[in-house]
């Protein structure tokens, strides 16, 4: 089976080509860039990637605008058909906005922007994502953002906590979010968004490989389904 993927573009996505590169090099096949105005995706589609940014040069809300473009109606749809999606940073934001995962990112506790890698701990090892990471397993992956203090109501969080959707949780304080929240799943699994940027881990010249498991799994899971 030959992989197709999509990384979806927004005027003021930065980091779009790291992700399409990562996508090349760890998954292969074939990688199109989709525009924000693009009414269709292209068909046949196994994953899509929201990459990280300031869409729409973050007014309003990080995500919020973004979240409206015409593309994301059809990022939606596919999402529903049960298409692997992977939103990172910006592309968290947008998700949330569009209503795919639930709560929302606010502004970094200290008002700061934050860059520098951090440790993270697996979470949830059953999903697509991250079934090539042990359970409880510590990595480290580079973040840069200022709207990344993840923020959910408390019964939203037991819910989300209890089916095991928080996919990774910080090791320590790094923006504020709500028990330490650095990735969350949909309910159904087939969607991820997280603040760290796992493109930026995937080869030892950029500092480590622990970002790399994530993509690998995701190949091999849409593969061999």
């Amino acid at each position: 089976m030959a992989f197709t993927s999509a990384v979806i573009t927004f005027p003021g996505s930065n980091c779009d080509r790291d992700m399409a590169v990562a996508i090349e090099q760890v998954c292969g096949g074939t990688v199109h860039r989709v525009w924000h105005g693009d009414a269709d995706l292209p068909d046949g589609l196994d994953f899509i990637a929201l990459p990280g940014g300031f869409s729409y040069g973050d007014y309003l809300r990080s995500g919020a605008m973004a979240a409206r473009s015409p593309v994301m109606q059809a990022v939606v749809r596919a999402a529903e058909r049960g298409v692997t999606v992977l939103g990172v940073c910006n592309g968290f934001q947008v998700l949330t906005e569009a209503g795919l995962l639930p709560g929302a990112l606010m502004r970094n506790a200290g008002i700061r922007f934050v860059c520098r890698d951090v440790a993270l701990t697996v979470e949830n090892n059953q999903s697509l994502f991250t079934a090539g990471y042990e359970a409880g397993q510590q990595i480290t992956i580079p973040v840069a953002h200022h709207d990344g203090n993840y923020f959910a109501d408390d019964a939203t969080l037991d819910r989300i906590e209890g089916e095991g959707r928080v996919a990774f949780r910080y090791a320590g304080p790094v923006n504020g979010s709500a028990r330490n929240i650095a990735g969350v799943l949909n309910d159904r699994g087939n969607v991820l968004g997280m603040m760290p940027h796992p493109e930026r881990m995937i080869e030892a010249a950029h500092g480590g490989t622990d970002g790399r498991a994530l993509f690998e799994n995701v190949v091999r899971g849409l593969v061999e389904a």
